[in-house]
This record gives C-alpha cells, structure tokens and sequence, in this order.
C-alpha cells in the first residue's frame, strides 16, 4: 500500500516539461493573452445572464452577485497568476498540479478542466449556431429541422452550422496560435465596443425606480431556489462564477508565450478586470432600465430591453456582434483545449500520439481529437444536463491550484525558477481562493455534483486501467 500510494503522488520533475514544451513556438503576448482572457470571459453570456440571475435570484442587487464572483475568481487568478509565471507549460492545472502533488492529482486537476473544454466548446458552437439562424429568420431564411437541431431533437439530425463553425474555428488554429491570436484580437475590440455601445445607449433609458428595493425581500422560488436576501444573491454567485472562468484558456497557453513572467500574470489578472468592469456596468444598465422581472424567461435581456426602450437598430446591430463575438470564446477554449489534450499525450496518460507536434511545432494532432469530440457533442447530441460538469469539474481544479501555492512557495528559487509574480498577503490569500471555490461549489445544485461523480469516475477508470500504465513518469518511478 505504500508503494501504490507512493506511485500516485510520484511528482514530475519541472525541467522534463520545460525541456518537452520547448519545442512550441513563443509568439503571444500581453495583448494576446488579454484579447484571449477577454474573448473567453465575455462571452455571450454578458448579454443574458444578468437578466436572468436579477429576474431569477437577485433583483437589481445583481451587481453584489458578480461582484462577490468577481473576489473569489480574483483570489484564484493570483494563484493562476504566479503558477503561470513560475512553471509556463502547456496544461495549466494539469502540469502544475503534477510538479507539485504527483500525478494522480494532477489527472484529477486535468481530467475536469477536460470536461469544461470539451462541452464548453460544443455549448458555444451550438449557441452560434441557434443566433445566426435566428438573425436568418426576419430575412424569411430557415433551416429544415434536419439540419438545424441536435439528434433526436425536434426532427434533427446534425447541426450543420455548429459543425462548420467548430471546423472552421479548428482549420484557424491549425495553422499557429499567433494568427488565431490576430483575429481574437479584431473580435474581442468588436465586442466589447458592442457592450459599451448598449452601456452608453441604456444609460439613457434607466428610471431609477427600478432600482429599489435594491435587495429585495427573501423567499422560496417555485422550484425551490431562493430569491432575494443575501441567500439570492448567493444563489446568483453560483450561477454568474461560470462566466468569470475564462483565465484558465490563457494559462493553458502559457508555453507559448513571450516573456511568460511577465506576460502571464499581466493577461490573466488583466483580462479579469476588464470582464468584472464590463459584466458590472451591464448589470447596472440593465436593471435600471426596466424593473428585473420583465427579463424573467427572457432569452436575449440586452436586446429586449434596447428594442423596447426605443432603438430596435441598435438591439440588431449589438445582437449580430454578439454572434461574431461567440468566435472569441471558440478560439480561447480551442487553443487552450487542445494544449491540454497535447499535455495529456506528452506524459503519456493518453495516446502518445497526442503529445506528437507537426513539423510547425504544433499540436495538431490534439486540436484534431478535441475538433471531433466537440463537433460530436455539440451537433449529435442533446447535451443540456451536461452543461453542469463546467461548474463543477472547473471549481475542483480551482482548488487544487489554490493549494498548490504553499509546496509552490518552497521550491521557488531552487528546482523551480523564481517568479517575477508573487501572490500577494500569503499565505492568506491563496487558502481564501480554496475557502471561496467550495463555498461556490457547495452551492451548485445536486444534479451538478451527481454529473461530476460520474465524469470523474470515468477519469478514475482512465487512469488506473491506461494512464498509470503509460505514462512516462510511471516508467521513471519503476526504475
């Protein structure tokens, strides 16, 4: 028993990934990471979830949602921040948590980031998918059912417009992180100038009215969800934190980066800001222009409430954009996505294969793997309850890395370079980031915790019956 528990906590040694990462090129910097952190965060989701979490938990004290999000995520994007500036290998979470805990934890840490790229990538595609034919319809264009939904869903087939938006995303990265990089940059200025258009035109129509009660009065919603009081607001915190976990697909990048030491901590902890300001200013416009249950059940709160405020044009325009900007979130999970596939091959946890880089330096044959599977979920396969692994696998892996600061700390300076990035007040700060990571994850809903039992069982069953056997850490622990 020993033994075993010794392989499980077998640690790799930092050198060996510097030396296996070296061979990818390092082309991206601040601006990258910051356009990629941006394009990731602001999703689509600025334009809905702030309706939905005031009308369904909050009211208008909405904004104390996302900003108390915001803290929690802040506090594990210092942790992200100096692990990306102290060991910048491909795998994020992954990798760390192997230097630092062994390799059955950092499978655990990798396994659920897996889950939330996998099906983070098949949910945007077909999101796009759903607003560009919907932005089709008043022009008298529709797609036959067929075509047009997931299998078995109302006479579907394929969703051909996610499958060639996926590929096409893919086809791009295929050919180097420093174009796929140029054209996130061009999108993610689109949109944000998109979202500070609806913040300029909304300020116009807010009646400050609908502002109070700022917090309103607590109680039970009929399926059983609170609202109002700070248990809303909480309520709220469980559901916004999905928003805010983009920072990982710009440290899962890390072994391409310019200068990482700089590079890295300025884009994480940079684009962070900069989504927590944007996702704020909306909230605040959106509940002051119309009173928050109006955007119950509301699918598209931003343009609803600029086509009922009087600038129909605007909601079209914005609504477009919003759709061209869905491209920025597929390129930042694609390009992270598929590091981490790269990093799983390179250890030998899965088929060597995927750690095999092109005569370019690139992990194509990852990106392929990670092309097909999301393409297979995200247009064959009703997947709604499976939107519940992100929450859940990515706040497991938050944690890890929240810990993973202390054994950190002590090997900084000997067989791990000296940051140019420490996370500040420690080691305070790094144990809050744990405490606020499972105080949210408490706060999922039973079917969330149920779904990531059973992707982690299947990760246990991967690892015992395949990576322990592979892997290239296993062979050093042998001899």
């Amino acid at each position: 028993m020993s033994d075993f528990f010794k392989r499980l906590t077998f640690k790799e040694d930092p050198s060996i990934y510097e030396d296996k990462d070296s061979h990818l090129v390092r082309v991206l910097t601040v601006k990258d990471f910051l356009a990629l952190g941006v394009g990731t965060i602001v999703s689509t989701s600025i334009f809905t979830l702030p309706g939905v979490v005031a009308a369904e938990h909050t009211g208008p004290s909405v904004v104390f949602s996302f900003i108390v999000a915001a803290i929690v995520a802040g506090l594990v994007a210092f942790a992200y921040a100096e692990m990306a500036a102290a060991m910048p290998f491909a795998g994020s979470a992954y990798s760390w948590i192997n230097v630092m805990f062994g390799e059955f934890f950092g499978w655990v840490a990798g396994w659920a980031l897996l889950a939330e790229y996998f099906i983070a990538l098949a949910f945007v595609g077909s999101g796009l998918s759903a607003n560009f034919r919907g932005l089709l319809q008043p022009l008298g264009i529709n797609f036959p059912n067929a075509i047009a939904n997931t299998f078995g869903d109302n006479g579907g087939i394929v969703d051909i417009v996610a499958v060639l938006v996926i590929a096409a995303v893919a086809w791009l990265i295929s050919h180097g992180a420093s174009g796929a990089a140029k054209v996130e940059n061009v999108l993610v200025v689109l949109k944000v100038l998109a979202v500070l258009t609806f913040i300029i035109v909304g300020l116009t129509a807010i009646h400050v009215k609908n502002y109070f009660p700022f917090v309103p009065k607590y109680h039970v919603n009929p399926d059983g969800t609170a609202f109002g009081g700070w248990q809303g607001i909480y309520a709220g915190v469980s559901m916004i934190f999905l928003s805010y976990i983009g920072f990982d697909s710009i440290a899962a990048n890390s072994a391409e980066a310019k200068d990482p030491g700089k590079t890295m901590p300025r884009g994480i902890l940079g684009s962070l800001l900069i989504a927590v300001v944007l996702f704020v200013a909306v909230a605040l416009v959106l509940v002051g222009m119309f009173n928050y249950s109006a955007y119950a059940n509301n699918a598209e709160p931003v343009g609803w409430a600029l086509r009922h405020a009087g600038h129909p044009i605007i909601a079209s325009i914005i609504q477009a954009i919003a759709v061209i900007g869905m491209f920025t979130a597929l390129i930042g999970m694609m390009l992270a996505g598929s590091r981490l596939v790269y990093s799983f091959g390179r250890d030998g946890m899965l088929p060597s294969w995927l750690g095999k880089l092109n005569n370019k330096g690139l992990p194509n044959h990852a990106l392929f793997v990670l092309t097909v599977v999301g393409i297979l979920i995200g247009a064959f396969c009703p997947f709604a309850f499976l939107a519940q692994l992100i929450s859940a696998g990515t706040l497991i892996a938050f944690m890890f890395v929240s810990l993973g600061i202390y054994p950190l700390r002590k090997r900084e300076g000997k067989d791990i370079a000296m940051p140019d990035f420490k996370v500040p007040f420690y080691p305070v700060l790094p144990a809050l980031g744990f405490i606020g990571s499972l105080v949210i994850f408490w706060g999922l809903d039973i079917q969330a915790k149920m779904y990531a039992g059973i992707w982690f069982a299947i990760g246990l069953v991967v690892y015992f019956t395949y990576g322990m056997h592979h892997s290239t850490l296993g062979k050093k622990f042998k001899k």
